[in-house]
């Protein structure tokens, strides 16, 4: 059975605030719990009014706090912004607030533009190349193995999966050297999806934490009643990409029908581009655009995501997912 879970970014809507972001975050992974859901993750983004999950540890100290079993964690911290040693210390305090269900997905981009990057590290000579070395000097913290002459307190000991993110061949290779399980950005990124599949299960090498092979793909969902009605709401998110893409990035707008109509040749290319890995439509339509990507990638989870301008609607799309995926389950068994 091939898992299922939500990465949320905790939009921002045009004519809301962060503090409704943050409130309907709680809600919808408590939704989610309820569904079925393994795990709730949000990312590190800054600098973007439409996303409101920057201090990436507070909030999940928040959902964790509202939600009984789910695992919350990052998907993901961007180490390069930080000091490993910092990381230890909040993740490790965020694994003695909720034991056993936090979970670190680490990746290397800056989650910003240089500008904020500049601003947020105060230098930009923290080399991104490093990122390998920071992931093993976590690791060191959270084994308490001496290494680093450091305790991180809290942190050492701390009971803590990592992941290794990726949207390139790059984390690829590193879950696998590391022997770490490996999430793919493909909602956004899809064009190295297969090719990093392979290489990260060719080339696997077994841990401590991990024994096999153990990989998660990036899927967009946006699921209603009927396909017309997923299409109009999936509008918000294409116009956010679009707007994002273009050099003008705003808050998540209200649904607009035949926004993909409306719009031009580069538009409309930018969207079937970005969006390839995806499922649209009613529950029939998102069963078989699902089972589809299933079989093509053979993941062991599907990480989900959608922005949805309206709240209610958006979790109404995770409740017909938790079914498709459901019914898909028992289709295999």
């Amino acid at each position: 059975m091939t898992r299922f879970a939500l990465l949320d970014l905790v939009p921002v809507v045009e004519g809301g605030t962060v503090s409704q972001s943050l409130a309907n975050a709680a809600d919808l992974a408590r939704h989610a719990e309820s569904l079925g859901f393994d795990r709730y993750w949000v990312a590190e983004h800054h600098g973007m009014r439409g996303i409101a999950s920057a201090a990436t540890a507070v909030v999940i100290a928040h959902v964790a706090a509202a939600t009984r079993t789910i695992r919350v964690g990052a998907g993901g911290i961007m180490l390069p912004n930080h000091a490993p040693l910092v990381i230890a210390e909040q993740f490790g305090t965020l694994d003695a607030l909720f034991p056993g269900r936090i979970d670190l997905g680490l990746g290397r981009a800056p989650g910003s533009d240089q500008r904020v990057a500049r601003a947020m590290r105060r230098t930009l000579d923290s080399d991104p190349n490093a990122f390998p070395q920071d992931v093993l000097e976590l690791q060191s913290y959270f084994a308490d193995d001496g290494q680093t002459g450091i305790v991180a307190t809290p942190g050492a000991g701390a009971n803590v999966p990592l992941w290794i993110l990726g949207s390139s061949t790059f984390g690829a290779q590193l879950a696998a050297a590391l022997g770490l399980p490996y999430a793919f950005a493909s909602h956004f990124a899809p064009d190295a999806l297969d090719q990093a599949l392979a290489i990260y299960r060719r080339d696997f090498r077994p841990s401590a934490q991990l024994a096999q092979p153990y990989a998660m793909a990036g899927f967009n969902v946006f699921a209603a009643e009927t396909d017309a009605e997923a299409e109009l709401l999936a509008s918000s998110q294409q116009q956010s990409f679009v707007a994002l893409r273009t050099g003008n990035p705003r808050q998540l707008p209200p649904p607009v029908e035949g926004y993909r109509a409306s719009l031009g040749p580069q538009g409309n290319q930018i969207l079937d581009h970005i969006l390839q890995c995806s499922a649209v439509g009613s529950p029939a339509t998102v069963a078989r655009q699902t089972a589809a990507f299933i079989e093509r990638t053979g993941v062991d989870e599907i990480m989900v995501t959608s922005a949805i301008y309206d709240h209610q609607a958006r979790k109404r799309s995770l409740a017909i997912t938790a079914e498709v995926m459901s019914g898909l389950a028992m289709a295999v068994a």
